[in-house]
């Protein structure tokens, strides 16, 4: 992902894809099984965008270059305490 404008067009992306999963679970065209499962995906890798989209920010904050910041695995973006 180049920049923060294609990290929030992904972000936007997934919302879409998530809210089209929930419409095929609603006419059966999925099972809730499927769902929950692709969800999951949907859930982490969002996770995952924001992460980043906030250590761009950080880095551009500090004086220092975003492009320095990196997609953090799955386990980072999953065990933050809020």
């Amino acid at each position: 992902m180049a920049d923060d404008i294609d990290i929030q067009q992904h972000i936007r992306g997934l919302i879409d894809e998530e809210h089209s999963l929930r419409g095929k679970l609603g006419v059966g065209e999925i099972s809730v099984e499927e769902e929950n499962q692709r969800l999951r995906t949907l859930e982490v890798e969002l996770d995952q965008c924001w992460d980043l989209l906030r250590q761009r920010r950080a880095k551009r904050e500090f004086g220092e270059d975003p492009s320095g910041a990196q997609v953090r695995d799955a386990g980072t973006v999953e065990n933050y305490r809020g």
